[in-house]
C-alpha cells in the first residue's frame, strides 16, 4: 500500500459521490474574482456514465480529473481540487497523470477549454506546457465543446480559450 496521501489512481465506484462536492468547493474559489457559475449539475456529474475516465488524487479523493476521447486525442473536461487543499501541488500531479495517461493511450496530446485570464486556469496550464490552440486548428469536437459553452453562458463570465499540450 502506498504511503502517498494523494496517489493518483482511477476512480472507484465508491469515489463518484465524493467528486461533485470537490468541484463545488473549487468552483466557489471563482466567486472571489467575481465569477459565479450558472446553476446545474457539476461537470463530473455530467460525465459519469459517458465515455470518460476519471482519475482521482487520494483515498478519499482530494481532487480529480475527467478526461475523454475527442477526435483522436484526449480532452481534459475538468480538473478540480478541493479548495481547502489548493496550492499543494495536487492539481499539478493530476495534470501530469492526465498527460501520461494520454501518452500511454497513444494520444498526440491533450486539449481543454478554460478561462484565459484566471490565474489558476489559462496561465497555470501555460506553465505546464499548454498553449493556446488557434481556431483554425480546432477539431469538430472542440468546436462542439466551444459552442456548448457559449450556449451555457460560460463565455459571459470571462474570456475563454482552447489550449493544447502534446503528450510527453
Amino acid at each position: 500500500m502506498s504511503t502517498d496521501p494523494y496517489e493518483i489512481r482511477p476512480a472507484a465506484p465508491d469515489d463518484l459521490d465524493l467528486l461533485p462536492p470537490i468541484e463545488n468547493s473549487a468552483d466557489r474559489m471563482f466567486g472571489t474574482i467575481g465569477i459565479e457559475f450558472p446553476p446545474g449539475p457539476t461537470v463530473v456529474e455530467q460525465m459519469i456514465g459517458r465515455d470518460a475516465e476519471i482519475l482521482v488524487a487520494g483515498d478519499p479523493p482530494a481532487g480529480y480529473a475527467v478526461l475523454s476521447p475527442l477526435d483522436g486525442a484526449i480532452h481534459l473536461d475538468q480538473i478540480s481540487v478541493h479548495a481547502d487543499l489548493a496550492g499543494q501541488g495536487i492539481g499539478t500531479r493530476l495534470l501530469h497523470a492526465v498527460l501520461d495517461h494520454a501518452a500511454a493511450a497513444g494520444s498526440p496530446g491533450v486539449s481543454l477549454l478554460t478561462f484565459r485570464d484566471v490565474a489558476w486556469n489559462g496561465p497555470w496550464y501555460a506553465r505546464h506546457g499548454f498553449s493556446v490552440l488557434p481556431e483554425d486548428r480546432w477539431t469538430p469536437g472542440l468546436r462542439k465543446h466551444w459552442d456548448a459553452e457559449v450556449a451555457a453562458g460560460l463565455h459571459h463570465l470571462g474570456p475563454r480559450i482552447v489550449m493544447w499540450a502534446p503528450t510527453p
